[in-house]
């Protein structure tokens, strides 16, 4: 497996549950959701690589990761945050196999406008590192749900910032490569889009309706209230929508 496998964490019994993370990549921020998730299921989280500059590399490592979780039947639920949607999309695409259920959360099949990402890139490059802690904080309230405690927010800072420049540039350079939208008719297993109504980096509802409209039997879920960065707000539950997720027969 490429990834760090010192980063891998498995808890929990059951199915087996696969949590893919944004751009920051570090895997930690699922910490809300694992507990809840680990009553009825085996979730694994994992560091995105830093050093994968391709989708090809994050989703061979991805499916190590599921092999590692769920050795016998190498099948999971796969849920992708942001980033992690685009690369959960592109696994379910080269390898179905390993894809029991498809969760994509506040993400899309092609990032637009693509200045923005090289935009983005240049000014990571030149930006001093230590200040990304400033800019998260200035840019908190654009990004987290109006709702998410500010302890939890200042948990975020701090979970965020064993976060490379490198990830984020190898990362941001995938997604100028990145463009699944005339392959989402190819994407046969159960999906759900969960999309929240005050993302101001990701027009998110809009972006699961049009995958939604191409992925058959799919099914889209908007979370009122929420922002971008929705997982650690206190009434996201992926447990209790995972539970009383009824995906149409095939």
């Amino acid at each position: 497996m490429g990834t760090d496998e010192s980063s891998l964490s498995i808890d929990g019994h059951g199915d087996a549950v696969v949590l893919v993370s944004g751009m920051d990549g570090t895997g930690k921020l699922f910490y809300r959701q694992v507990p809840l998730l680990a009553r009825s299921y085996r979730v694994a989280t994992y560091a995105l690589r830093d050093t994968a500059t391709t989708m090809e590399e994050l989703v061979a490592d991805l499916a190590g990761v599921i092999e590692t979780a769920a050795p016998e039947t190498r099948r999971a639920t796969i849920i992708g945050e942001s980033f992690g949607g685009a690369l959960a999309l592109s696994l379910a695409l080269a390898r179905p196999a390993y894809v029991e259920r498809l969760v994509i959360i506040n993400s899309f099949p092609h990032f637009t406008p693509q200045l923005r990402l090289r935009l983005a890139r240049a000014g990571l490059r030149a930006l001093p590192w230590g200040a990304m802690s400033l800019i998260r904080r200035l840019t908190a309230s654009r990004l987290h749900s109006r709702h998410t405690h500010r302890t939890e927010i200042r948990r975020f800072m701090e979970l965020t910032a064993s976060a490379s420049r490198d990830g984020y540039c190898n990362r941001l350079r995938v997604l100028t490569r990145y463009d699944v939208r005339h392959r989402l008719q190819d994407i046969r297993v159960p999906t759900m889009f969960l999309a929240s109504d005050r993302d101001h980096l990701v027009p998110s509802v809009a972006q699961a309706h049009y995958m939604a409209a191409r992925v058959a039997g799919s099914t889209v879920r908007v979370l009122d209230g929420h922002g971008h960065i929705c997982l650690i707000a206190p009434d996201i539950d992926l447990a209790s929508i995972l539970d009383s997720w009824q995906p149409p027969r095939p």
